[in-house]
């Protein structure tokens, strides 16, 4: 007896590995997310393979019943509609009670959104975060944004649906100006696309595409750690955290400083720089 885990294809289905197709045939039910489309992929590969529904909504009340299924011996498979179950896609209540219950689980690795996404974007992927969907409540998705720019983790992941794709960008446009991402939607796709670049240009594009509002989208950020703009940093801070994020020399964030603010005298950035340089030397 055992859980597989099995990823299967965000949009090509040449994608479906060997094995997954294995392990769908010989496995005794296969949980979906959704049965009308899992048995599109089925069909496809020619797969005769009881389902039964489980989602969201009903995987707390079903778990058991598929624990004592699997105590019996029987092999089960889990899917979601496209990509890796567990990753922003049902499965995590399941796979947590199997491995309580010292039942085996098994992952059938393969397709997932956010790996596909960062092996092309061209930004930095030593490390990321993955954040899943972008919250709907503008408490959380502010709770969000201040977790992103603060964090020292440079690279950032998020979902976002169509509809709401180009208002996300102009948030992050607005909270991480000069940022630079990877826009990516409809990904294995026939009509696959990325759009990368700094964020202002990025939103500009988007807004002039008139398929943007169309398929889902990974966004890919990567960024710096923003220091809070607040009374109790000082002109000095600012000065050394334009060096370090823009690895520049002093004079040349003395520059970069007095574009920033408008509301501070030249003189005073001037005078700070002179400051941070006594400590620098010391």
């Amino acid at each position: 007896m055992a859980l597989y885990v099995v990823a299967t294809p965000i949009g090509n289905l040449n994608d479906m590995s060997k094995r997954a197709i294995e392990t769908l045939e010989k496995c005794d039910l296969i949980l979906a997310e959704d049965t009308r489309q899992t048995v599109k992929l089925l069909n496809y590969f020619n797969i005769k393979g009881k389902m039964k529904s489980y989602h969201k909504f009903n995987e707390s009340k079903v778990v058991d019943e598929i624990i004592e299924k699997l105590r019996k011996g029987m092999d089960i498979a889990l899917v979601s509609d496209a990509g890796t179950p567990c990753i922003s896609d049902p499965g995590y209540v399941l796979v947590k009670k199997a491995r309580e219950e010292e039942i085996e689980v098994l992952g059938v690795p393969g397709c997932s959104a956010v790996i596909d996404a960062l092996s092309i974007s061209g930004l930095d992927t030593t490390s990321f975060t993955f954040y899943g969907f972008v919250p709907t409540e503008n408490k959380q998705k502010k709770e969000l944004f201040d977790e992103i720019k603060e964090s020292k983790v440079k690279t950032k992941v998020l979902y976002e649906s169509p509809k709401r794709i180009l208002k996300l960008l102009e948030e992050l446009n607005e909270q991480m100006p000069g940022c630079a991402v990877c826009v990516c939607t409809e990904l294995t796709k026939l009509h696959e696309k990325a759009y990368f670049g700094e964020i202002g240009d990025v939103l500009k594009r988007m807004k002039a595409d008139s398929n943007a509002e169309k398929g889902e989208y990974v966004v890919i950020i990567e960024n710096d750690v923003i220091i809070k703009e607040d009374d109790e940093v000082t002109l000095e801070a600012k000065l050394l955290n334009e060096v370090i994020i823009n690895e520049c020399s002093i004079k040349e964030a003395i520059d970069i400083l007095n574009k920033k603010e408008k509301g501070i005298s030249k003189k005073d950035i001037y005078n700070a720089s002179l400051n941070l340089k006594k400590y620098i030397n010391k």
